[in-house]
């Protein structure tokens, strides 16, 4: 190509090395152009799974690791014909709960890799809420379908203030992270409580005597249901939340084909039923 620049800075320069430097020029414009454009790509949303294919169901346990108390509830998604499985926290469950995360994340993959779907449910009791959401704010969201937090202190636990203001040491990394005031929490809930890929649906009981406040359960952009909401006289502690009939059905009906169910007072006889 003639230009005018052909006779300024590239004159003295042979044909073979005049074309090599405009051509490195000419990728680099290219490259600043593409620059960008990948960006914006990358801090792109995930795309909406679809709600109306079910994957695996993977149950996050709350503080202190145990098992047990899902035990029930994963047999009763095997029953309705879930693939259910229990998630295996580090060490004894108290530790930081991004390590958590970190699990819950290698055992997902590893559930979607076994069955061949294409997203994950997610229901985490207690401290396995706030796992899950850590999680799903560092990139988990683009893997799931649905998640449920059940009982689950997202904005921390006065619990947990009361340990770490009386007995310091003692109160292990998940304790510390879990109160009130905690850095960790403070940073989850500040970027928008709920990540785009995923529906949501929190779960909890007003006679929460571990959450405290119990309406630290309460989570924007998910849909949030109590126990006493969909049947009044309802008695169900915390303890009892992945355990009691009533809830596990609610948790069965949200882990459904389709959309998060608005479940109310009228709910209350088939549910318990």
């Amino acid at each position: 190509m003639q230009d005018g620049h052909s006779g300024g800075v590239f004159a003295g320069l042979a044909p073979a090395r005049r074309r090599l430097i405009i051509g490195a020029l000419a990728a680099l414009a290219v490259l600043a152009v593409a620059v960008p454009v990948t960006l914006a790509v990358a801090n792109r949303p995930p795309p909406a799974a679809d709600q109306n294919r079910v994957g695996p169901v993977l149950l996050v346990p709350g503080y202190g690791g145990s098992t047990d108390s899902l035990r029930s509830l994963a047999a009763r998604l095997v029953a309705a014909g879930r693939d259910a499985t229990i998630v295996s926290l580090p060490g004894d469950g108290t530790g930081d709960l991004v390590a958590a995360a970190d699990a819950l994340g290698d055992q997902a993959l590893a559930a979607l890799d076994r069955t061949g779907a294409p997203s994950v449910d997610v229901v985490g009791y207690s401290a396995g809420g706030v796992t899950a959401r850590l999680w799903a704010a560092d990139g988990g969201a683009a893997l799931a379908r649905r998640i449920i937090t059940l009982g689950s202190p997202n904005h921390g636990t006065t619990v947990a203030d009361l340990a770490n203001s009386v007995l310091p040491d003692p109160c292990p990394a998940a304790c510390r992270e879990l109160a009130t005031d905690s850095d960790l929490l403070r940073r989850l809930n500040a970027g928008g409580e709920t990540p785009d890929g995923p529906t949501w649906v929190s779960i909890w009981t007003t006679q929460d005597e571990t959450v405290t406040p119990p309406d630290s359960s309460h989570l924007d952009g998910a849909l949030n249901l109590t126990a006493q909401s969909v049947c009044p006289d309802a008695r169900v502690g915390h303890g009892d939340l992945p355990t009691a009939p009533l809830v596990q059905q609610m948790v069965l009906t949200e882990l459904g084909a389709g959309q998060p169910v608005p479940l109310d007072a009228t709910d209350c006889t088939a549910l318990s039923s």
